[in-house]
């Protein structure tokens, strides 16, 4: 699969991968039964009764012609400006269309057109179905390796999400880098996507079936921590992650002992240098999760609960917007420890599944203690 340029568009140069991975998405698959493994069919965790009713309104075709991996809906979306690279035939466009509301706004890129068809054909469908006025639901032909490019202002999104597609980029970099910079200062790029267990060999990357089925352009889990820090995004914040599978025998013996992940990830656009831990409480205020916020595989918050995180997460959730949502406890005022300390470290997405596998229900909660327990702290 060389990059030899076959079609210049917007002045991005498109290579034969482009070429290819519309190709086998306009053309080879015509529904989610076509492909062969799970990497773009799996859910990533349980989808809230919110989110599935939100799903059950988007038109079957749209469904049926879905190709994500997990399932790529952050929290605390109301009247916000969502982008969705790679959106496909724009399922989670109008899913979440339903979430931010009238005021809200989506934007969906595709470089499909056979995928945007699909998508632009059920615009008037979809608001008569949601009960809008108007359509706040946009789709573009595009790259996301070229945002910009596209149409697309700077710093003029509050979330950008993506599912499934970064893998299919030949460049991973500049995909990461156009995001965060049309992304709004706090804004931040929430994405699913398949990561290796190493740097996967030439054959592998160069082996069009398996760069379709989004096995040939994964990334090593640990080459996405080191292009965040490069563009400039916080440190990835590791959600969740689950095991690929592999059906088809062909397939699996060019693969070898890689293996594969689909693992969700939180990237933000906020100041660095605060590395002070900080004590904060979530004040139950974000639709759908009134009583517990996962955060991330390392922090969950209860709502009146004191839990003690790091500097990095605790200039997130003060520069983002999650900063309504949460008290931090006033800075020199001396608190009884809630016997937790804030997690640090660099999470395996491959040793999260395992984890996973092991742990009952609710004991990925971070550390926290009661608010009577913190009311020196008032």
């Amino acid at each position: 699969m060389a990059d030899g340029n076959s079609a210049r568009a917007g002045g991005f140069v498109d290579t034969s991968i482009h070429v290819d991975v519309k190709d086998y998405y306009g053309k080879v698959l015509k529904n989610s039964a076509d492909l062969k493994s799970n990497a773009c069919v799996l859910p990533a965790k349980p989808i809230p009764a919110f989110i599935r009713q939100a799903l059950k309104k988007v038109h079957p075709e749209v469904t049926a012609r879905y190709y994500g991996c997990g399932l790529v809906v952050p929290e605390c979306l109301e009247g916000c400006r969502i982008l969705d690279l790679g959106s496909g035939s724009g399922r989670d466009c109008y899913m979440l269309s339903q979430l931010v509301g009238e005021k809200g706004h989506i934007t969906g890129i595709d470089m499909t057109e056979d995928q945007l068809d699909v998508a632009r054909t059920y615009v008037d469908y979809h608001v008569k179905e949601f009960g809008y006025k108007k359509p706040n639901v946009r789709f573009i032909q595009g790259y996301i390796e070229a945002l910009t490019e596209s149409g697309l202002e700077k710093s003029s999104f509050d979330i950008i999400i993506s599912n499934c597609v970064v893998n299919l980029s030949p460049d991973k970099k500049r995909v990461l880098a156009e995001a965060y910079s049309v992304l709004k200062d706090g804004g931040e790029l929430y994405f699913s996507d398949v990561y290796s267990s190493g740097r996967l060999t030439e054959e592998i990357k160069n082996h069009k079936v398996l760069w379709g089925e989004c096995l040939g352009g994964a990334l090593w889990w640990k080459d996405l921590l080191q292009l965040a820090e490069e563009v400039g995004f916080s440190p990835p914040r590791l959600v969740t992650a689950s095991v690929i599978t592999v059906d088809n025998k062909e397939l699996q013996d060019i693969l070898g002992d890689f293996k594969f992940v689909s693992a969700t990830y939180r990237l933000f656009k906020v100041p660095k240098g605060n590395t002070k831990p900080c004590q904060v409480i979530y004040n139950g205020s974000i639709t759908g999760v009134e009583d517990s916020f996962q955060f991330d595989c390392q922090y969950t918050f209860k709502v009146d609960n004191v839990v003690e995180v790091d500097g990095e997460v605790a200039t997130i959730l003060t520069q983002s917007r999650f900063t309504e949502d949460f008290t931090l406890q006033p800075p020199g005022r001396p608190c009884e420890p809630c016997g937790a300390k804030p997690k640090a470290g660099i999470v395996d997405p491959f040793e999260l599944v395992l984890q996973l596998k092991k742990q009952s229900p609710g004991s990925a909660t971070g550390g926290c203690c009661s608010t009577q327990s913190a009311a020196c702290c008032k």
